[in-house]
C-alpha cells in the first residue's frame, strides 16, 4: 500500500522580529542580516504560543484542511522540540487530548532540526508493517530562538530561530502525494558541539548560572566545528538528496521541487546550483527564517500557495540538525 500525505497545517505567531532588530541587538549590520544571514524577518513567540500549543493549533488546522476527524488518527508522533511547556513530559499525549484524537496513541521523537524528515520515515515504516495504523498525526512546535544570545558571535549563524507550529496527517492508501524513499546521514564527532551548557546532569542549572546567561545556546569549539563542518556538511546534505532520489526511482534532474531549511543565502544558492536547480524550484524562507524542523512543511504549504507544486511533480524535503544530522526524503506530489 501507499503511504501518503492527506495534508498539512501552519502555525506562526503574529509578533516578528525585524533584521533591524536583530541588528540592534547582535551589531551585525543590517546589510549583512538581510543579505548573508539571509533574515528580512522571522515569527517570534508571544505570550500563548507555547511550544506544543503551538503544534495543536497547527493539528487543528491539518485536521480542517484534510477534512480528517480526529478519531480517525491511530498515531500521533509529535515532532516538535524537547524544549516545551514542561519538562520530562510526552508532548503527543497532550495533543491526543487536545485534539480528541481518542482512538489514538502517541510518542514524541526528536532530531532537532531533521525530525520531521525522521519522523515521516519512521511513521511509513510502522503503516507498511502494521495494518492497524492506518492515519498517522505528526504535529510539534518550536521556539529554540528563547536560547539565542545575539551578543554571542559564536552562535551567529543560529540568529535566524524563529518560532511556529506545524502539522502533516499521513495516511496508509493514500493516492495523493506519496511518500517514496529517505536517507539520513548522521555524525557524532559534532554532537557535543553545539549544546545549552548547563541544565542537565552534567551542570545542573544554578543560581549563579542563570543570572549568567549560561543556559543559552552555545559553540563551544567554534573553530573546530567550522573546520569540519565545511569539509562534510554540503557534502552530506547534497549526499541525503541524491540518495533519496535515487532509492525512490529517480534521477536529481527529476527534481522540482526542493522543500530546504532555511540557510544563509550562499548556501541555499549553492545547494540549488549543484542539483541544477532555478529559485523557481524552491522557497527561500528569508521572511521566517528557521523554525526548526517545521520549515519543510512551511516550503511545502508556501509552494502550494504560489503553484509551484503541481500533479506528478517530484518534490525532495531536506534538512540538518545540529548534532550534526542530515536527511532527505523524495515525495511525488498530487494525482500521479
Amino acid at each position: 500500500m501507499k503511504v501518503g500525505i492527506v495534508s498539512t497545517g501552519i502555525y506562526l505567531p503574529e509578533k516578528v522580529m525585524t533584521a533591524e532588530e536583530i541588528s540592534s541587538k547582535s551589531g551585525v549590520p543590517v546589510g549583512v542580516v538581510r543579505e548573508k544571514l539571509g533574515i528580512i524577518q522571522k515569527p517570534i513567540p508571544g505570550p500563548e504560543d507555547h511550544t506544543v500549543a503551538m503544534g495543536i493549533k497547527a493539528a487543528r488546522e491539518a485536521l480542517r484542511k484534510g477534512n480528517v476527524d480526529p478519531k480517525e488518527i491511530d498515531l500521533i508522533i509529535y515532532i516538535g522540540e524537547e524544549y516545551k511547556e514542561y519538562p520530562l513530559w510526552t508532548a503527543a499525549i497532550k495533543m491526543q487530548e487536545e485534539l480528541g484524537a481518542f482512538h489514538a496513541w502517541g510518542f514524541d521523537v526528536a532530531l532537532r532540526c531533521g525530525t520531521t524528515i525522521m519522523a515521516m520515515k519512521v511513521a511509513k515504516s510502522m503503516m507498511e508493517s502494521d495494518s492497524s495504523i492506518r492515519t498517522v498525526l505528526l504535529a510539534g512546535g518550536y521556539r529554540n530562538g528563547d536560547f539565542i544570545d545575539y551578543e554571542n558571535e559564536r552562535t551567529r549563524f543560529m540568529f535566524n530561530l524563529g518560532a511556529g507550529g506545524a502539522a502533516m496527517i499521513l495516511r496508509n492508501g493514500h493516492q495523493e502525494n506519496i511518500l517514496l524513499e529517505s536517507e539520513i546521514v548522521t555524525d557524532g564527532s559534532f554532537s557535543e558541539d553545539v549544546v545549552v551548557p548547563v541544565g542537565g546532569t552534567m551542570h545542573p542549572l544554578t543560581a549563579e548560572s542563570l543570572t549568567n546567561g549560561e543556559y543559552r545556546l552555545d559553540v563551544l569549539d567554534p573553530e573546530g566545528m567550522k573546520a569540519r563542518l565545511e569539509q562534510k556538511s554540503m557534502q552530506n546534505f547534497l549526499q541525503v538528496i541524491r540518495s533519496s532520489v535515487e532509492k525512490s526511482g529517480f534521477k536529481e534532474y527529476d527534481i522540482d521541487y526542493l522543500a530546504i531549511l532555511h540557510m544563509k543565502r550562499s548556501a541555499h544558492d549553492y545547494v540549488l546550483q549543484e542539483l541544477g536547480l532555478s529559485e523557481n524550484n524552491s522557497t527561500y524562507l528569508n521572511e521566517y527564517g528557521h523554525i526548526g524542523q517545521m520549515d519543510q512543511i512551511l516550503s511545502l504549504e508556501l509552494a502550494e500557495q504560489k503553484g509551484q507544486l503541481n500533479d506528478g511533480d517530484l518534490a525532495v524535503l531536506v534538512s540538518a540538525g545540529i548534532g550534526y544530522a542530515w536527511g532527505a526524503i523524495t515525495v511525488k506530489w498530487g494525482k500521479s
